[in-house]
């Protein structure tokens, strides 16, 4: 078996160089139109160019909303994934923010094709959907372990829709994602023991109950920040108990920056810095 280098380490090095932060690739509409792209595959391919070029050299990492590119039919598919090459050429980790999440041989259909590198779309982690339950995802955890990619399992969403099915209270006494969390921990502690494990949640940094974070074990993806209204004093808050394992994600208020590529590159480097120095204030 080929010795992969995991997807926390690779994490931890660029975080080291550039900062925690998540560049959101999400070329809405409004998007394009502020960027005076056409609403079409061309307007798609030139914000491709433009952000990847952006991102280069101000983050380590993007993060792609497969929505808006699959909007655009099969052409929009290929952008994605020309935007997935390009990205992770430029030395950039690539989370496909796609929330798959099925069934058995569904499940393994989708991690075939994002996680590993003989996927047809390999990237190097995936967000996915839980609510079919977490056993049932294991064709996503199994591949990410053999391929050295990571999964990013939503366990507090942002959305005010999605609070009343994470805040229900199992059978056990444990919340759904408090449990989602708690699968998380055993399954990083099988496959990466006295190591941040693989398999990471999406937490977003939104007032709620208290979550044991640090012993899930894995990598935590906020997303959140910026337009959605929470800043970098709210994800070192929420994050406290583990403020290098956090991947804050802002999307819309960076964009706002393009299309000029020194204008979005400025504005990562800002909140990257902003973000550094908040969660490593004592």
């Amino acid at each position: 078996m080929v010795a992969h280098v995991s997807f926390p380490e690779r994490f931890a090095d660029l975080r080291a160089t550039f900062g925690p932060l998540v560049l959101g690739l999400d070329p809405s509409p409004a998007v394009l139109a502020q960027w005076a792209l056409p609403d079409g595959v061309g307007g798609l391919e030139r914000f491709v160019d433009l952000a990847v070029a952006a991102a280069a050299g101000s983050v380590g990492m993007v993060k792609p909303q497969s929505a808006f590119f699959e909007r655009h039919g099969w052409k929009g598919v290929r952008t994605l994934a020309r935007l997935v090459a390009s990205a992770r050429e430029a030395g950039l980790l690539v989370i496909l923010d796609a929330k798959r999440g099925d069934v058995g041989s569904t499940n393994e259909a989708y991690a075939s094709a994002y996680l590993g590198e003989g996927s047809s779309m390999p990237v190097d982690a995936l967000t996915v959907a839980p609510y079919l339950g977490v056993e049932a995802l294991g064709p996503f955890f199994d591949a990410a372990t053999r391929g050295g990619a990571g999964v990013f399992v939503v366990a507090r969403s942002t959305n005010p829709e999605g609070r009343a099915l994470q805040t229900a209270m199992q059978a056990d006494g444990q919340t759904v994602e408090a449990a989602v969390l708690a699968a998380l921990r055993d399954r990083n502690a099988r496959v990466a023991p006295g190591r941040i494990g693989p398999f990471g949640a999406v937490v977003g940094p939104a007032p709620g109950g208290e979550l044991d974070l640090h012993q899930m074990g894995g990598l935590l993806l906020a997303p959140g920040l910026g337009a959605q209204g929470a800043g970098p004093a709210d994800v070192a808050r929420c994050f406290a108990s583990c403020p290098e394992r956090v991947l804050p994600s802002a999307s819309r208020s960076l964009l706002a920056a393009g299309p000029s590529v020194e204008g979005l590159r400025s504005a990562c480097k800002a909140l990257n810095a902003a973000l550094m120095r908040t969660l490593e204030r004592p």
